[in-house]
């Protein structure tokens, strides 16, 4: 072979020093974002579709917010095993049993014709559900430089709020000129036939490729941990002071968007300014894509700044504040609302500060279960909001049906709502007690 030759051989092969193609990096990455990206538009269905679930399960507030709760319920519960598993297990199994499981999950939801059939639809999707953001996350640690991890947080969470953004006037249109079971059923053969592609197309760690991975050496320790030895590790992260404090936080950034775009905030449009659904939805999309723009530029600013801290205690503080003003300012004009809940969306993305800011709290070999812990937060949020709130409801409804479905009124809706704007307020306490970490992970 001539030496011309032989130099274009030695170029052609990669090594395992080589570091992996940005576009093969952000290919595997980005089928785990678009599936998590599918799982925000499922999460929220419920809400432009309340007054049909209302009339053919024939049940008011507080069983509607179960309905659409069960699916938090089994993502909370899910939140650390699949944690754990990320480590045992890895990224692509848990993706593609992931995506199996949650199509199951949907059509016995669509399919259902008893309401404890169409609670148990939605616990599996929530369950098989809880896999999407810990993948994408654990794959951006894998396949991406770590100095952008808070950056890459945040483009999965506006991955993910695009998803919900879906679930509002195109989920709506679909529903209006089809009818919401085909809808979910169409979806859960998609999901079905994503879960394939990702088998096929995703690995764990570019060393499966034959690349130098960007895993730290705690984090690929962790990958190797066996499944025994990776669950005895599930108690440590609690013994890291600020676990608690961002778990509990989480709640009341993420839990109270995911709470009222997910279900209470059409209702209560259409009973203070008399908003037909697909308006209502139109609202709850300005908040979603102000929100998918909050994620990456906060996550983004607290990496360039090298804390953490002060851009998530920002948020917070203008998010509560915010949520107070939507709710409790009388003569409030529907413009004005508007730009209040762009401006509070916005500000609620700050909470995706609250992963890089977990992941650091603990040595890294904790990651995949520190990152359960903090979603476990945002989801403990809506668990408790949602059927909290229809409570609530139900308690002040004044016996008004329309065509099969409770109708409440803005005084009920104010006396619930006091449950979403009080764990706010109780967001900004605990992040300023939480410690900075200056970007640095905890040494262990």
């Amino acid at each position: 072979m001539s030496p011309s030759g032989a130099s274009a051989a030695s170029t052609s092969v990669h090594t395992a020093t080589d570091l992996p193609p940005v576009t093969l990096a952000c290919l595997i990455w980005g089928l785990a974002a678009v599936f998590y990206l599918g799982v925000f538009m499922l999460r929220a269905a419920p809400a432009v579709m309340t007054s049909e679930l209302m009339r053919d399960f024939h049940i008011g507030g507080a069983s509607l917010g179960n309905l659409s709760a069960f699916y938090f319920y089994a993502y909370v519960v899910m939140q650390i095993p699949v944690g754990v598993l990320t480590n045992s297990v890895g990224p692509r199994k848990l993706l593609t049993m992931g995506a199996f499981t949650a199509a199951f999950g949907t059509f016995l939801f669509g399919s259902a014709e008893s309401f404890s059939m169409a609670c148990i639809g939605r616990a599996i999707l929530g369950g098989s559900t809880a896999v999407a953001l810990l993948v994408v996350l654990r794959l951006a640690a894998h396949w991406f430089p770590g100095k952008n991890f808070g950056m890459m947080s945040g483009v999965a969470l506006f991955f993910g709020n695009l998803g919900a953004v879906v679930a509002q006037i195109p989920l709506r249109v679909a529903i209006e000129n089809f009818t919401w079971r085909e809808t979910i059923l169409g979806s859960a053969a998609v999901v079905f036939l994503f879960g394939i592609l990702c088998w096929l197309v995703v690995r764990d760690d570019p060393g499966d490729k034959g690349y130098r991975s960007y895993a730290p050496p705690s984090l690929q320790t962790a990958q190797r941990a066996t499944l025994a030895e990776a669950f005895r590790s599930m108690g440590s992260v609690f013994s890291y002071p600020n676990t608690w404090l961002i778990l509990v936080a989480q709640g009341g950034l993420a839990g109270t968007i995911l709470t009222y775009t997910g279900l209470w905030g059409a209702p209560f449009l259409k009973a203070r300014y008399g908003l037909i659904p697909r308006d209502a939805a139109s609202i709850a999309t300005v908040m979603l894509v102000a929100f998918a723009a909050g994620c990456p530029v906060f996550g983004a600013l607290s990496d360039k700044i090298g804390r953490r801290k002060p851009a998530y205690l920002a948020g917070a503080v203008i998010t509560a504040a915010g949520w107070l003003a939507m709710f409790y300012i009388d003569g409030l004009s529907l413009s004005a609302f508007t730009i209040l809940s762009g401006i509070v969306g916005f500000t609620t993305g700050s909470f995706i500060i609250g992963f890089p800011f977990g992941r650091e709290s603990a040595p890294g070999k904790y990651m995949g279960t520190m990152t359960g812990a903090v979603n476990m937060g945002n989801m403990l949020g809506v668990v408790l909001l949602q059927p909290g709130i229809g409570i609530v409801l139900d308690h002040y409804w004044t016996g008004q049906i329309v065509n099969g479905a409770h109708v409440y009124n803005v005084a009920a809706f104010h006396a619930g709502f006091l449950l979403l704007t009080g764990w706010a307020a109780l967001s900004v306490v605990l992040i300023a007690l939480t410690r900075e970490t200056y970007c640095k992970p905890v040494a262990g």
